[in-house]
């Protein structure tokens, strides 16, 4: 693993530890997908590229079998973003939002999963952004509306088909994903407010993109500033490097503000 940046807790409460990866359909080597999760052995996986059409019940439960965990959330209607908890995690209400489809491209969404772990009460939301960098920015603007209509803290694991803005260099290129023009707004927007998991902790310049060659950060872990971030890594293992295009992203995080209540939306 890679990237690793490990604190102590600086005051007492629920340690959770929380995943994002985008599994690329499962098109990848699913052996080596199952070997990295289960390895990490998160509480909390959020998935995107998870299945989402024909027979996604039973593909779900698979995949949550294979990573030894059980599906708290996903299939269709959040548009193949799905929670995956251990039986340590309690799973109330779930609700998702899809965002306007503009004509060509994919439609896609948010997944919501109102969580406990003992007295700790939170809500994980996992997304993937469109890789279109004319539309981009209004699914992450979108997406922060709705975590910011969420009373409690919020979790939140993303695909952001974007990386932070470089603070040396006000117009930075990528010619990878052809959006010269607009890196690093659809991550701003979508982060305003959350704490940025792996800079929290000085890990934020690995990259995650390509999964075999990564060189750009487009995946991360944004958590409600009541929420202490004690360690966070991108997996980069040869296991890793074959089960996706992306690596994942695995954050250590310290529940200290429990934050019961009930969500506008999910109940």
């Amino acid at each position: 693993m890679t990237a690793d940046q490990t604190t102590a807790p600086q005051r007492p409460g629920v340690r959770l530890r929380v995943l994002t990866y985008n599994i690329h359909g499962q098109r990848d080597d699913r052996a080596a997908l199952a070997e990295v999760v289960r390895q990490i052995a998160p509480d909390v996986a959020i998935l995107q590229e998870a299945p989402r059409r024909w027979r996604w019940r039973t593909r779900s439960a698979a995949l949550a079998n294979a990573f030894d965990m059980v599906v708290g959330s996903g299939g269709p209607p959040p548009l193949g973003n799905l929670v995956l908890t251990t039986l340590r995690v309690r799973v109330g209400s779930t609700w998702s939002v899809r965002f306007p489809l503009t004509p060509g491209r994919h439609l896609r969404g948010a997944v919501f999963a109102r969580c406990a772990v003992g007295p700790a009460r939170f809500v994980v939301v996992g997304s993937h952004l469109s890789t279109d960098p004319t539309e981009r920015p209004a699914q992450a603007r979108l997406l922060r509306q709705a975590c910011a209509d969420v009373d409690g803290p919020v979790i939140l694991g993303l695909d952001v088909n974007d990386q932070p803005a470089d603070p040396d260099d006000p117009s930075p290129t990528d010619a990878d994903a052809q959006v010269a023009d607009r890196v690093g707004e659809a991550w701003r927007l979508a982060a305003a407010g959350f704490t940025d998991a792996a800079a929290a902790v000085g890990a934020g310049r690995a990259g995650t993109f390509p999964g075999r060659d990564p060189r750009r950060r487009i995946d991360a872990i944004f958590v409600d500033p009541r929420i202490e971030v004690i360690g966070c890594q991108v997996v980069d293992t040869p296991a890793a490097r074959r089960a996706s295009d992306h690596l994942p992203v695995v954050a250590d995080l310290v529940l200290t503000e429990p934050a019961p209540g009930l969500d506008k939306r999910g109940g």
